[in-house]
């Protein structure tokens, strides 16, 4: 009887991702497999210094993002996993990098060049939370549940084979592109950003900052080789910055650019506590 149920799920599933692809949204994995998962691939990120440094220059920048900034994203209601996933920040001490991710189970990762290169506290929650909604939106282990076979995902939902969280781990700490976002994941995500701001203090504008920024330097004038980088694996920014305005629009909230000083975007003080501190540290590290 045991084994006619399986055969019976296994085929349910497997026609489910045969007719849907990787436009499933099914998921085999359960909340507590992303925490496991996003926690092991985290450890292996810690170990490898050489490829993931991370930044120990100045320890109130940190401190200040994550208290001021990250935390106070995850007050927003609409952050339903909070109590269940492992939120937490890390930056990568990488000055031409300008990119985060996430790991499934609420482990952010955001590099120096990013940060570097935006302009208020408003443009990085934008980023913080678009990043959180990733985890949130499980967009992780969905794209894995479609890429690995589906009697090796089927093992580790029937226990057959605990060993496996760890396999998928290694697998994927070797290669973290294969955390490369579809662009209708780019998309949710970028529209459940602007909704967890609105709980915040910040402008739920400020997803579309960066990209704004990107287009005034021509996406390129920065740090061309990145930024090319970052062009080839994510949605048009131009088209991205259209939707997060029609989003505003339909909230009659104010449209505000980057360069923008109004309301919740805290310009001054991300200069103060975040960016010029990067500024001098990399300066210092130049003599």
């Amino acid at each position: 009887m045991k084994n006619y149920k399986y055969i019976i799920f296994y085929f349910f599933i497997s026609v489910l991702i045969l007719i849907n692809g990787c436009n499933t949204g099914i998921n085999l994995f359960s909340q507590s497999d992303d925490v496991k998962l996003g926690s092991e691939v985290s450890d292996e990120i810690a170990k490898n210094s050489k490829e993931y440094p991370i930044f120990k220059g100045n320890p109130s920048i940190k401190k200040y993002i994550t208290n001021r900034i990250f935390k106070h994203i995850l007050i927003s209601q609409q952050i339903a996993s909070k109590k269940i996933y492992k939120y937490q920040l890390e930056i990568i001490n990488n000055p031409k990098v300008f990119n985060a991710f996430a790991l499934p189970g609420g482990y952010i990762y955001i590099y120096t060049g990013l940060l570097k290169y935006l302009d208020s506290e408003a443009a990085l929650a934008g980023v913080l939370g678009h990043e959180i909604a990733h985890a949130e939106r499980r967009h992780g282990t969905k794209r894995i549940t479609a890429s690995y076979g589906v009697g090796f995902l089927l093992n580790l939902v029937l226990g057959r084979n605990p060993s496996q969280i760890s396999q998928i781990a290694s697998n994927l700490f070797v290669g973290l592109a294969f955390l490369a976002n579809s662009r209708s994941d780019e998309n949710e995500a970028d529209e459940f950003s602007y909704n967890f701001l609105k709980d915040t203090r910040y402008y739920p504008g400020g997803v579309k900052f960066f990209f704004e920024h990107m287009k005034a330097d021509n996406l390129v004038k920065n740090n061309p080789g990145e930024i090319e980088k970052f062009l080839s694996t994510h949605p048009d920014p131009i088209d991205r910055i259209a939707s997060t305005d029609e989003r505003l629009n339909a909230s009659r909230l104010q449209i505000l650019h980057y360069t923008s000083k109004g309301k919740g975007i805290y310009r001054n003080l991300y200069f103060k506590n975040v960016k010029n501190k990067l500024i001098k540290y990399y300066k210092r590290k130049q003599k």
